[in-house]
């Protein structure tokens, strides 16, 4: 069995870091243990032109010239593949594509989108998504049906960061901040400000639409709160920094997507307790769980609150970090994604095989 793997990243660059103990696999979404399941991976050919629209013909062209050497398209999300899901759509694409959703699927105001979308959803096989409310809030749309679905545990590479802590000689130490999404900086930079303990936060200039440098020029950051910019940081960089602390932080934006997941699940892997956002998309539950303390969206007296309580309760921390990390090894982890997408794989293609 084959399947033509598609992503949207520089996926040459990912493989040949994660071949070297580089670049953890839960990027690559499984692919990376297809292997052991008895799934050979094309993997995708990554384009960096500026152009989306070459991007998507290119690709489509690629599939469509191995056609007969390849049983599905597997993708970690539909941009930039819109045209096979249109195809398969129309009958003229017999190969099933299945795919990642990272968010809901919506009923927007444009009947002629609305119907377009009915449509595009019908070229799609199978479609997994990071939790089940992401599922229930698609389902009412009537876009897609049950059976088209899968929830997937997507979780972290957990012998990338048992490298990292076995090779670890420093004890942790103090509060990070990752991330790049729709972060909430005034909230996080206010708490810790008022807290007076100590946070590293590492992030981009900007993202989208916001300019993380501008919001950091109008805020009163103490001598506490020490931003550092990541322009050209690596994950494995920014794993080796988190595994230095002792706890991990996680302010968000309220979304409608799992905005803080990867974040999450790296804080699981290294046995961090974690500080969070109360973003219900996120298919994990930390206060229930009891690997971390979540807020509401912009409570900066709930995150005061949340940080005092790390501070003065070493212990809980440490523990909150060790069922996080059995959380990890038992339900988000890389090798039960993989195996999980691989059976979802093979019983589609055997279920387009029978219609045929």
């Amino acid at each position: 069995m084959r399947i033509y793997f598609y992503h949207t990243q520089d996926i040459q660059r990912i493989v040949a870091e994660n071949r070297r103990g580089l670049f953890p696999g839960h990027f690559l979404y499984g692919a990376t243990r297809f292997e052991d399941h008895g799934i050979e991976v094309v993997w995708h050919r990554f384009s960096a032109t500026p152009s989306r629209l070459r991007n998507m013909l290119a690709t489509s062209f690629r599939v469509l010239r191995m056609y007969r050497k390849i049983d599905a398209v597997y993708a970690t999300h539909y941009t930039g593949i819109e045209p096979l899901i249109f195809l398969r759509a129309a009958g003229l694409f017999r190969k099933p594509i299945i795919l990642w959703h990272h968010q809901p699927v919506i009923t927007p105001r444009s009947w002629f989108r609305e119907h377009l979308g009915r449509i595009f959803y019908r070229g799609i096989d199978g479609l997994i998504f990071f939790s089940q409310k992401l599922i229930d809030e698609s389902l009412k749309t009537g876009k897609i049906r049950p059976e088209q679905t899968h929830l997937g545990h997507w979780g972290a590479d957990l012998d990338f960061y048992d490298r990292l802590m076995a090779a670890r000689q420093e004890p942790r130490a103090g509060f990070i901040s990752t991330g790049k999404e729709m972060r909430d900086m005034p909230t996080l930079v206010e708490a810790f400000r008022k807290t007076a303990a100590p946070i590293d936060i590492y992030i981009g200039r900007s993202n989208g639409n916001i300019n993380y440098e501008r919001i950091f020029q109008s805020l009163d950051t103490g001598e506490q709160v020490h931003v550092h910019f990541t322009h050209g940081l690596k994950p494995y960089e920014l794993s080796l920094l988190v595994n230095r602390a002792a706890c991990v932080a996680i302010c968000c934006q309220e979304t409608n997507y799992t905005v803080g997941l990867t974040t999450v699940v790296e804080a699981m892997a290294l046995g961090l307790p974690i500080l969070c956002s109360r973003n219900p998309q996120i298919p994990i539950d930390v206060d229930q769980e009891g690997c971390g303390i979540s807020m509401p969206y912009g409570d900066t007296e709930a995150w005061e609150k949340a940080i005092r309580y790390i501070l003065e309760h070493p212990a809980e921390a440490k523990e909150m970090g060790r069922k996080g990390r059995r959380l990890a090894e038992k339900t988000f982890n890389d090798s039960r994604c993989a195996a999980e997408v691989a059976e979802w794989i093979r019983r589609t293609i055997d279920s387009v095989a029978r219609k045929k």
